[in-house]
């Protein structure tokens, strides 16, 4: 079977007939064959290892040398002046069927007001203008925390997209956390109709404790594109979750994507607009001009010509080097030399030469030991450590925040000892509860879920008419020791717990009543909708074999 060519099946030469020049540059190469030849002649009368020395052109033995070179850079030209092309300029009727999808974060995190109004509200926004600037192309919006829903499928439809996108907000999720991977599969079933490459893109301030090997076993085998936005600040305020730069740049360098930061004008967006991958199904017409591809081949060939600014063969290749030692160099470390006594720059170009030889969890480690917890949270990447710094810190709901990003047994179990800490109680016992569900048998979950328990019990009794705020939902108050919740009044699974009546297609049509009080409700508010599509496909995914956990 021969291998599939793609576009090179196209292949032609704009200009072939300077190709004749090869006819008078192989007669070059001949001459200078036959003179090489002649200059041989003393070979059998002196000795090798004297006649390299008295010859004036030694170098030409050598691999490297000028007519090897020169050899080269006729190659090079002669391709540039025939003009190689494989495609057509785009027909101004051809469609762009690359589509783009859209993950967000809707965890707790993506709360926070660091970035104003809030993380969640100017990613919305960024959204939105990147929308504006693809009018009429296919998009789709893919929502996450502690599990993924697919919001709007591909369309077109930008007013539809806007009007589901101002509805996303973290109480619609049914479980807390934070894992972008759960997301992947969807973007599968989203693009099954679609045969051209796509481009992801990323809205979150943090990842998952297993998120970058999803993301890079799921990019190596697939032909999209992904772009990682970060949104929100890098800040160590108390009771921030800051955002995970360094990660997150990590996870798009891994998968060959690239980040950006969010901007206060529309730079960003538009940056990320010319990113996305285009796929043009050009309409076939012979009478539309090819593109000439070899101006590229300008820059090689002009580099070999440089090679002959001295008369005769002196090449110095140590400035090869110069540009990785330009690009190796730190810019804090450059400026701390030039400063002298800025100890900001000073600790930015220690903190460089640390990276060189420790990873962010080693470092992480060594600050642990020395009791300095807050650093330590900021230079650990995993995230159930970054929750035991926290921990340690006496920072229980951020502690929290960070456990509930790894899906595991010990993950769960130290998420519900942080929020009993931050006197969370009754979130702290639903997370006893999921664990004790998963693992019966887990070491001291049942022990500290009575302790906790009893807690709750105790302050029911001590004020039976203890409520949550009225008109706060208890997701809101996902993040800071004074939002926990700690007696009854409040559920944050209240979408679980629900009776939900299941209406089919069919009913919901034949009933003008219902058709039109449910047409009502999606199209004013379609937050409470999704609220309980995303509850119902948890808990179908949930009871499924490998499902969602």
């Amino acid at each position: 079977m021969l291998p599939d060519i793609g576009p090179l099946e196209h292949f032609h030469f704009l200009r072939p007939g300077w190709a004749l020049l090869l006819v008078p540059w192989m007669a070059m190469v001949v001459m200078q064959g036959r003179r090489q030849a002649r200059r041989d002649m003393f070979g059998g009368i002196i000795s090798p290892h004297l006649l390299e020395h008295l010859r004036l052109d030694r170098f030409q033995a050598r691999w490297l040398n000028p007519r090897r070179f020169s050899q080269v850079f006729m190659v090079f030209t002669l391709i540039l002046l025939m003009g190689p092309s494989w495609r057509q300029q785009p027909s101004p009727l051809a469609r762009d069927e690359a589509a783009l999808v859209v993950l967000l974060d809707v965890s707790a995190s993506m709360r926070q007001r660091d970035v104003q109004p809030s993380r969640l509200q100017r990613a919305r926004q960024k959204i939105t203008d990147l929308l504006a600037l693809r009018p009429d192309k296919k998009a789709s919006l893919i929502v996450f925390s502690g599990s993924a829903h697919t919001v709007l499928t591909l369309t077109a439809d930008q007013e539809i997209l806007q009007q589901y996108l101002a509805a996303i907000t973290p109480q619609i999720m049914p479980r807390g956390g934070k894992f972008p991977e759960y997301a992947l599969p969807l973007v599968d079933e989203v693009l099954r109709e679609s045969a051209a490459p796509a481009t992801v893109v990323l809205f979150t301030d943090g990842l998952g404790g297993d998120s970058s090997a999803a993301f890079s076993e799921y990019f190596s085998n697939r032909p999209h594109q992904l772009l990682v936005v970060g949104v929100g600040t890098e800040g160590q305020a108390d009771g921030l979750v800051p955002l995970e730069r360094n990660s997150l740049e990590r996870l798009a360098k891994d998968n060959d994507g690239s980040f950006f930061e969010i901007t206060v004008n529309d730079s960003d967006v538009r940056r990320i607009s010319r990113r996305i991958d285009s796929h043009y199904v050009v309409v076939k017409d012979s009478a539309l001009p090819w593109l000439d591809s070899g101006y590229p081949l300008v820059f090689p060939a002009m580099a070999l010509f440089l090679m002959w600014f001295r008369k005769g063969w002196t090449l110095t290749w140590g400035w090869l080097l110069l540009p990785l030692v330009l690009s190796g160099s730190p810019t804090p470390a450059q400026a701390a030399d030039s400063e002298g006594n800025d100890p900001r720059l000073l600790a930015t170009a220690g903190q460089w030469f640390t990276d060189l030889w420790l990873t962010g969890d080693q470092q992480g480690r060594l600050l642990m030991q020395l009791g300095r917890y807050r650093e330590a949270a900021g230079r650990f990447e995993d995230p159930m450590w970054q929750g035991m710094a926290w921990y340690y810190a006496e920072e229980f709901m951020l502690a929290a925040e960070y456990f509930s990003r790894r899906d595991s047994d010990d993950a769960l179990f130290n998420e519900a000892n942080a929020r009993a800490h931050a006197r969370d109680y009754l979130r702290a016992v639903h997370r006893y509860d999921r664990l004790l569900a998963r693992t019966p048998d887990y070491p001291g979950a049942a022990k500290n879920r009575a302790r906790v328990q009893e807690l709750i019990d105790e302050i029911n009794r001590l004020s039976e008419s203890q409520q949550q705020e009225a008109g706060v939902s208890s997701e809101e108050k996902e993040l800071g020791g004074d939002d926990a919740i700690p007696a009854e009044g409040a559920d944050e699974l209240s979408w679980e717990k629900a009776e939900i009546t299941q209406l089919s297609a069919e009913d919901i049509l034949q009933d003008p009543t219902t058709r039109d009080m449910w047409l009502r409700g999606v199209q004013q508010d379609p937050s409470q909708f999704l609220a309980i599509k995303f509850s119902m496909q948890l808990q179908r995914s949930e009871s499924s074999p490998g499902g969602q956990p």
